[in-house]
């Protein structure tokens, strides 16, 4: 679904880009899709030389779920010090949070095709445990403690 985007970036770039299919879900939940990612990322960087690739240019890059995907690989490998460091992600309309679904930019955009609030939701649930059954409850925010709501107040809040 994204080879045109992603020969553009090769192209435009004077890069090499490596599209990982990862598993979906709801048949395969969550780590599945980042088990993948992550794989296919750590054998690509023990392999730079056979692809010929400069260890300083490796960047990561996700849209939506995929933009989530590539956050996580960025930060679990960050400490490794057996692998080349990434030079950058880029992460576009990256789905990264999931306390609050109230915030601003998803009462924003709520309506915005393609990806509607509720169906942001939905995708996110099915990616996380396979199943919708607490939808609503998430839409409304009851899905958090009200301690944990509290600790990631500073990061997580409208203002």
């Amino acid at each position: 679904s994204h080879e045109r985007i992603c020969q553009y970036i090769a192209k435009e770039s004077g890069s090499l880009v490596v599209s990982v299919g990862y598993r979906l879900a709801p048949e395969h939940k969550y780590p599945a899709a980042y088990e993948d990612c992550l794989s296919a990322t750590q054998h690509f960087l023990q392999h730079l030389q056979h692809y010929g690739v400069d260890p300083a240019r490796v960047t990561v890059c996700g849209d939506s779920a995929g933009g989530n995907l590539a956050a996580a690989v960025s930060q679990t490998l960050a400490g490794r010090s057996d692998l080349p460091r990434l030079r950058a992600q880029i992460l576009i309309y990256p789905g990264l949070q999931a306390l609050d679904f109230n915030l601003p930019s998803y009462q924003q955009n709520r309506g915005v095709p393609l990806l509607f609030r509720e169906r942001a939701v939905f995708y996110s649930l099915q990616y996380v445990q396979g199943d919708t059954s607490n939808l609503e409850e998430v839409l409304e925010g009851s899905h958090i403690p009200p301690d944990m709501r509290l600790k990631y107040r500073k990061w997580v809040n409208p203002d």
